[in-house]
C-alpha cells in the first residue's frame, strides 16, 4: 500500500479486494460517515497540468495499488487539505 493510506483505509481497500466488507464496529460513527458520503457526492471537475513523467508515475503507482489514478490524485489532495501530508 502507498504510505498515504491510513490503517482504516487500508483495511477497507483490502476488504473490497477480498469481497468481504469490514463492518463498522462503532455504530455511533454511522451518522458521521453518512454525512461525509453526502458531502462527497457533489464532486467538481477540475483541470490541472501535470508533466507526462508525473502522470506516468502516478498511473504506475495506481496500477500497483489497484486504484484509478484519478482516485490517488484526489486522495492526495484530500489528505493535504486535512493536514495529513504537508509540502516541505
Amino acid at each position: 500500500m502507498i504510505k498515504y493510506i491510513d490503517q482504516e483505509e487500508k483495511e477497507l481497500i483490502e476488504s473490497l479486494h477480498s469481497e468481504k466488507l469490514v463492518p463498522n464496529p462503532d455504530k455511533t460513527l454511522n451518522k458521521e460517515y453518512e454525512d461525509y458520503a453526502r458531502q462527497s457526492i457533489d464532486f467538481k471537475k477540475i483541470e490541472i497540468n501535470l508533466s507526462e513523467r508525473d502522470i506516468q508515475k502516478i498511473k504506475i503507482k495506481a496500477i500497483q495499488e489497484g486504484l484509478p489514478y484519478q482516485a490517488i490524485i484526489s486522495m492526495l489532495i484530500h489528505k493535504y487539505n486535512e493536514g495529513k501530508i504537508a509540502i516541505s
